[in-house]
């Protein structure tokens, strides 16, 4: 049995000892950063017994702009296009189980500490899910010739192709705020749009602006999970929740065959940042990007007692989805872009 056992310190006999403390402690443990960005209030209504598909449907601008009519001219027409997203409903959990002598004889109460490292494994895991849909960017920008700090190329192709040599700075981030409201990107709240990378990430940019920028609370309504401070219209969040270099390693898992599995079906995780080490991904949004199709949201399950009651168990359990909502390489479509590099 995999799981917590009394007879193996590491596994439940460190759960009493003579002087043990009654305090209880866990590891370190990143609250969401990407999928507190993903839209679920409208995929709630799915609910069950409604299939494993969820789709919605994207609206284009009219074809034709409308213009200055004459008077005897007759009223000019035309058309839009609709096309569909789609995402799968799965199911997504994890379990500990544990034997009743463990519980029968521990100091501190088990189900209460599998609980506890259940929800911070949960929070990971899903918010893994929505760093996988978020990371299918449809646009890449990289500074122009891979080291310019005063222009930026925005690439709208499947995947870029020069690699990143400059650490991101301050005229990066005035150049791409211009960059995603001259592509009519809806700002996310007010006018602002939001960007999520590593802190260390944004250590060039923090280290200018300590002497021109303060961040104010003082008139906003909200301020998300990881929220560093506010410039040129971005809000810049940090986050440890998801690998350098973008390999999502949360919750890896062996599968049947042995080997390792993540969430974005990478076959191994990300050791640093970009290989020139000068650098790290960055993702820049606005408003509509991922959705959440929620059917049962998270919620830890106890296990019906076996062996007469010898054998016992607690698991987080979700069956839901995620899926960009705005898929594919467009100027006038996507919502997501991400300081990228080749390497």
């Amino acid at each position: 049995m995999a799981g917590q056992l009394w007879s193996v310190s590491s596994l439940g006999g460190y759960m009493y000892s003579d002087e043990l403390s009654n305090i209880l402690r866990t590891a370190l443990q990143p609250v969401v950063r990407f999928r507190q960005f993903c839209d679920a209030r409208d995929a709630t209504s799915k609910g069950l017994n409604k299939g494993e598909l969820y789709t919605w449907n994207v609206y284009s601008d009219v074809a034709d702009q409308g213009g200055e009519l004459n008077e005897l001219d007759t009223m000019p027409e035309t058309n839009y296009t609709i096309t569909q997203g789609s995402l799968t409903v799965t199911e997504y959990g994890n379990s500990v189980p544990y034997t009743g002598k463990l519980n029968n004889l521990s100091k501190q109460p088990v189900s209460e500490i599998i609980n506890k490292v259940l929800k911070n494994d949960a929070r990971k895991a899903l918010d893994g899910a929505a760093f996988t849909e978020f990371n299918k960017a449809g646009i890449h920008i990289v500074p122009t010739s891979g080291t310019s700090t005063t222009s930026v190329d925005f690439d709208d192709t499947a995947a870029t192709t020069t690699t990143n040599n400059v650490a991101f700075g301050r005229a990066h981030a005035g150049l791409i705020s211009d960059g995603l409201k001259e592509r009519s990107i809806p700002a996310y709240t007010g006018d602002d749009y939001y960007a999520v990378a590593w802190p260390s990430t944004f250590r060039a940019l923090k280290t200018d602006l300590e002497d021109v920028h303060k961040y104010v609370e003082t008139g906003w309504q909200r301020i998300m999970n990881g929220e560093a401070g506010r410039y040129e219209n971005i809000r810049w969040i940090e986050q440890t929740n998801i690998a350098h270099g973008g390999a999502v390693d949360i919750n890896p898992y062996h599968t049947a065959g042995g080997t390792w599995r993540y969430y974005d079906n990478v076959t191994s995780p990300a050791t640093g940042q970009w290989n020139n080490a000068a650098s790290d991904w960055i993702m820049f949004f606005g408003e509509d990007t991922v959705a959440e199709a929620i059917c049962i949201p998270e919620e830890m399950r106890g296990k019906i007692p076996t062996d007469y009651g010898r054998s016992r168990g607690v698991a987080w359990y979700y069956l839901g989805g995620f899926g960009i909502v705005h898929a594919g390489f467009s100027n006038s479509e996507s919502r997501i872009a991400k300081w990228e590099s080749a390497a």
